[in-house]
């Protein structure tokens, strides 16, 4: 999908070592409003939030750690990180899209470098 919109979604994990499918509830935020405020002033999230385009985030003002993956324009994650509040990430340049969910839910999904997710945006 090109032409992101702010909405709901659904995000799929490959595993790359040929695990189950998994599906998790995914917020969209495409807009700039949208990413700018993220998951600013939330005490948790349900599922993930994607924020595109981006290539970098920080966790300043957050409430909660967050697990943060980089993907590339195909959906391949490029690294993932958990990060405590108050933190400033890396940019990386090859990011297009970043998938934030609360620390520890990226290990649980099997989300981790090298492994291919799907996102279809809720019509």
């Amino acid at each position: 999908m090109g032409q992101w919109r702010n909405g709901k979604g659904t995000l799929t994990v490959t595993d790359r070592d040929g695990g189950p499918e998994l599906d998790v509830p995914v917020r969209i935020a495409a807009s700039y409003r949208a990413r700018s405020k993220g998951l600013l002033g939330q005490d948790g999230v349900d599922g993930a939030l994607m924020i595109t385009p981006c290539g970098s985030v920080h966790t300043f003002r957050m409430r909660f750690a967050i697990d943060v993956a980089y993907l590339d324009r195909s959906f391949n994650v490029v690294a993932v990180h958990t990060m405590k509040p108050g933190r400033l990430g890396m940019v990386r340049f090859r990011s297009r899209h970043v998938i934030e969910a609360e620390a520890g839910a990226m290990e649980k999904w099997g989300l981790r470098p090298g492994a291919q997710v799907r996102v279809v945006q809720q019509e």
